[in-house]
C-alpha cells in the first residue's frame, strides 16, 4: 500500500512560485506579534529558512497542497516560524527535576550550588568587582587573593592554585613537572572518565613521556624503585574514581609512594578526583577520604575538583607544599586555565560554608548525601498522597526501598539506603509516563526499573517537589484517563 503524502495547507495551485513570499509574510497580521517578540532579524531568516523547505518538499513531492486560502497558509507558517524561535530563544541548558537518587549527576551539572554560592554569583555578574584590584592598596591585585584565607584555614601550611576544572589541574602539574620527562603512572590507574578524558592523552598533551608501572590488576613499591630514572620528573597517583578491580589485586598507598618520592627528590601528583573536604565514612561512603589526609600522607601535591563532592562550581585545584604550588601558578597556563569572575565568586562563598562548620546544611550536595532514609520515606509518601489525590491514580503508586549513588565518578561502590516512590502502570510499562515527564518543562529525570518508573526524593530539592507532583499527576492523568474522585 503506498504511502499517503502529507497535506501542506496551501492553495489551490500546488506550485512552489505560489508559496506566499517573505516579504508579504513579514507584512501580514500573523508575522506582527512574532516580530514585536523576537525581532525582525530572527523572524525574517527563519521565515526563509521555512519558506525554502515547503518549496524543496513541494518540488520533490514529499508534500501535498491542498486548496485552502492564502490567509490559512500564512497562518500555518507563522505558527511554525513561532515554535522554532521558542526554541531557539529559550534559555539553555534548561532546569531539570533530577529524581534519579544519582547526587552528583554529571550529565545533569553535577553538583547543585548553596544558596549563599547562587547569590554571590547574581552580584558577581551584576557589577563590577575587586577581581583583581586591592582596595586597600589601591593598586592591581591578584584574582586568588579572596579565596586565601579560607585555603588556609581548611589547609593549614599549604598553598594552593585554582583553574577551570581538575583535567586542567593535572595538565598543568604534568606540564610543569613532566615536559620533555617521564611521568610515572600505575597500569591500574590509566583510567578513562566520562567525556573520553584519559589519563595518557593529557599527560601527552602536556608534553610529558608515559612511563607505566606494575600491571592492570597488581602494582608494588618494587615496580616505582625500578622505573625511577634520571628521566622521571613526577610520581602521579590516580583516584580510578569511577570503577575498582577486586580480587587478585596489589596497589601502593600513597604514604608508600610519599616516602620513595622524597627518597628520590620527586614529586608525587595525588589526582583525588572528587574533592572531598569532609569525612563521610559515616555516611558509608568509605572509598572516598578528605584531601587533607591525603596531604597528611605524604603527598606533594594533589589535584582534586571542585563541583563534585566539594558542592561548588566547576573548578580544579591544585593544593600542595607552597614552593612547588608557586611554579604551578607561574606556568602560562595558569592564565590559559583561570577561573572567571563568576566563579570565584560561587567558590568564595562555598568555601566560607566549610570554614564556618556549616556545609552539611548549606551545600545541597552534602545535604543530599547527609539525608537519612527516614526523611527520605515522609518525602516520598507525601508525595504519593499529593499525586494520588490530583490525579486518582493511587494503586499504581508505592513506596520502596531502593539505593542512591554520589555520582560524578566518586565513590563507585557508595551507595546509600533511599526511599524510592516507584509507578508501575498497567501493562507492566511505564516506559510513556518515563518519556512524558521527560518531555515536559521542566524535564523530570527518573530512572526505569523492570518496568517501573523509579524517583528518588534524595535528589530532588524539596522546593521543587510540590511542581514534581504536579507534574506527575498530569502525566498519569494522560498516560490513564484517571481523574481526581
Amino acid at each position: 500500500m503506498q504511502k499517503k503524502r502529507p497535506e501542506l495547507p496551501a492553495v489551490a495551485d500546488e506550485s512552489p512560485a505560489r508559496l506566499p513570499g517573505v516579504s508579504r509574510l513579514l507584512a501580514g497580521p500573523a508575522c506582527a506579534p512574532l516580530i514585536a517578540r523576537f525581532g525582525s532579524a530572527l523572524i525574517t531568516g527563519l521565515l526563509r529558512e521555512h519558506v525554502a523547505r515547503l518549496r524543496a518538499a513541494l518540488i520533490d513531492g514529499s508534500l501535498t497542497g491542498s486548496a485552502l486560502d492564502r490567509a490559512v497558509l500564512e497562518s500555518s507558517i507563522a505558527e511554525a516560524v513561532e515554535g522554532e524561535a521558542e526554541r531557539l530563544v529559550a534559555p539553555r541548558p534548561q532546569r531539570v527535576i533530577n529524581a534519579t537518587g544519582v547526587v552528583v549527576h554529571t550529565n545533569l551539572g553535577r553538583s547543585t550550588l548553596s544558596q549563599r554560592a547562587a547569590e554571590q554569583l547574581a552580584i558577581a555578574s551584576r557589577s563590577y568587582l575587586d577581581l583583581e584590584y586591592d582596595v586597600e592598596a589601591g593598586r592591581r591585585g591578584n584574582r586568588l587573593a579572596a579565596l586565601d584565607p579560607l585555603m588556609s584555614r581548611l589547609f593549614p601550611g599549604y598553598r594552593f592554585t585554582v583553574v577551570n576544572n581538575n583535567a586542567a589541574a593535572v595538565l598543568m602539574c604534568a606540564s610543569v613537572f613532566g615536559r620533555g620527562r617521564e611521568v610515572l603512572v600505575s597500569r591500574g590507574e590509566l583510567v578513562e572518565i566520562g567525556g573520553s578524558f584519559r589519563i595518557p592523552d593529557v599527560l601527552t598533551a602536556s608534553g610529558a613521556r608515559l612511563k607505566e608501572v606494575g600491571t592492570t590488576n597488581r602494582t608494588r613499591l618494587a615496580d616505582y624503585e625500578c622505573a625511577l630514572t634520571a628521566e622521571t620528573g613526577l610520581i602521579l597517583k590516580v583516584h580510578t574514581s569511577n570503577f575498582e578491580i577486586v580480587g587478585f589485586t596489589e596497589a601502593v598507598t600513597v604514604e608508600e609512594l610519599a616516602r620513595l618520592a622524597s627518597q628520590r627528590s620527586v614529586p608525587l601528583l595525588v589526582d583525588w578526583g572528587s574533592g572531598d573536604l569532609v569525612d563521610l565514612g559515616p555516611l558509608g561512603i568509605a572509598d572516598e577520604w578528605p584531601v587533607s589526609r591525603v596531604l597528611r600522607d605524604g603527598a606533594d601535591l594533589v589535584s582534586f575538583s571542585g563541583d563534585k563532592l566539594l558542592g561548588g562550581p566547576q573548578c580544579g585545584f591544585v593544593v600542595g607544599r607552597a614552593e612547588l604550588i608557586e611554579r604551578v601558578r607561574r606556568d602560562p597556563l595558569a592564565r590559559a586555565c583561570r577561573l572567571d569572575r563568576l566563579r570565584l565568586g560561587a567558590l568564595q562563598q562555598t568555601l566560607v560554608s566549610y570554614v564556618t562548620g556549616r556545609a552539611f546544611e548549606e551545600i545541597p550536595t552534602l545535604s543530599m548525601l547527609a539525608a537519612e532514609p527516614a526523611a527520605l520515606d515522609r518525602r516520598a509518601r507525601a508525595l504519593r498522597e499529593e499525586v494520588a489525590r490530583r490525579s486518582g491514580a493511587g494503586q499504581w503508586l508505592a513506596v520502596v526501598e531502593g539505593v542512591s549513588r554520589t555520582g560524578g565518578g566518586s565513590s563507585p561502590a557508595g551507595e546509600r539506603p533511599t526511599r524510592l516512590l516507584a509507578v508501575a502502570l498497567p501493562g507492566g510499562d511505564a516506559a510513556g509516563l518515563e518519556r512524558r515527564l521527560r518531555a515536559g518543562t521542566p524535564p523530570i529525570v527518573g530512572r526505569m526499573s523492570e518496568g517501573r518508573l523509579l524517583l528518588d526524593l534524595r535528589t530532588v530539592l524539596p522546593d521543587e517537589q510540590p511542581l514534581l507532583a504536579e507534574r506527575l499527576a498530569e502525566a498519569l492523568v494522560a498516560e490513564l484517563g484517571a481523574a481526581p474522585p
